[in-house]
C-alpha cells in the first residue's frame, strides 16, 4: 500500500530485492518465483490475466481501490481472494460467498480500529511469523548492500500503518490456507472458477453503457 510516490518506489524496490533472494535460493528454485512486471499495460494483461489462477484484490476496506482488475480476472476464470473493498463487494454478491475468498476488516471496522487507538507494533509483536518477516526486512536480509534501505517502511508499519496491513495479516494468512485447500480439490476449484466466469457478465461494458445512457445521459437505448 503506497501512500506516496516515494514510498511506492521503495515498495517496488523491496519486491525486486525479495525476488533476488527467493529466485536464487536453491531450496525453492523451480517451486516459486517472484516477478515484478514493469510498465503493466493492456498488451501484457492480454497474456497475464487469462493465465492467472488466483486474483488477489487485497486493498484496505473502505479505500475503494479494488476495481476493474478483479472483473477481468474473474471473467477469465481466476478465483478471487480479497477484502470487502470496492468492486469486491459486488463481485461477492454476483458469484456467491462460497465462490470467493473474503478476509479482513470491513470498512466500518477499519474506521473503528483507527478511532480506538490502533497499535500495529503490538499486533506484529503478537504474531511470531509476521514479526520474523518484519525483522528480516529491517535487518537488511533483502538489502545487504544497504542495511537501512527499508527502515522508513518498517518504522511506518510499526507506528502508523494507515492501511492496517498488520491488522489484516492473520486473516490473510488463514485465507491463503483456505485457497490452498480448495486448490488441492480440483473439482471444487474448477467449479468455483466456472461459476465466477458465468456470473460476472453483469460487469460487461454493454450493461454499463446502457445504464449510463438511460440514467445519466437520457438517450434512447435499444
Amino acid at each position: 500500500a503506497a501512500a506516496s510516490y516515494q514510498r511506492a518506489k521503495l515498495i517496488i524496490k523491496l519486491i525486486n530485492d525479495v525476488a533476488k533472494v527467493v529466485n536464487n535460493d536453491p531450496a525453492v528454485r523451480g517451486l516459486i518465483k517472484v516477478v515484478f512486471v514493469p510498465n503493466y499495460n493492456v498488451s501484457l494483461a492480454e497474456t497475464i490475466v487469462p493465465a492467472a489462477d488466483l486474483s488477489e484484490q487485497i486493498s484496505t476496506a473502505g479505500m475503494e481501490a479494488s476495481g476493474t482488475g478483479n472483473m477481468k480476472l474473474a471473467l477469465n476464470g481466476a478465483l478471487t481472494i480479497g477484502t470487502l473493498d470496492g468492486a469486491n463487494v459486488e463481485l461477492r454478491q454476483l458469484v456467491g460467498e462460497t465462490n470467493i475468498v473474503i478476509f479482513g476488516l470491513t470498512a466500518a471496522e477499519v474506521e473503528e480500529r483507527r478511532h480506538a487507538g490502533y497499535n500495529p507494533r503490538a499486533i506484529v509483536g503478537a504474531n511470531p511469523q509476521l514479526s520474523q518477516v518484519i525483522d528480516a526486512i529491517a535487518s537488511g536480509t533483502f538489502s545487504p548492500d544497504e542495511r537501512n534501505r527499508y527502515k522508513s517502511l518498517v518504522d511506518n508499519l510499526l507506528t502508523t500503518d494507515w492501511f492496517l496491513v498488520a491488522a489484516d495479516y492473520a486473516a490473510y494468512e488463514l485465507a491463503q490456507r483456505e485457497v490452498d485447500a480448495i486448490w488441492r480439490d480440483k473439482a471444487a476449484w474448477y467449479g468455483k472458477t466456472i461459476r465466477n466466469t458465468a456470473n460476472v457478465g453483469w460487469f460487461s461494458a454493454d450493461r454499463t453503457v446502457r445504464e449510463y445512457a438511460r440514467d445519466i445521459w437520457g438517450v434512447p437505448v435499444r
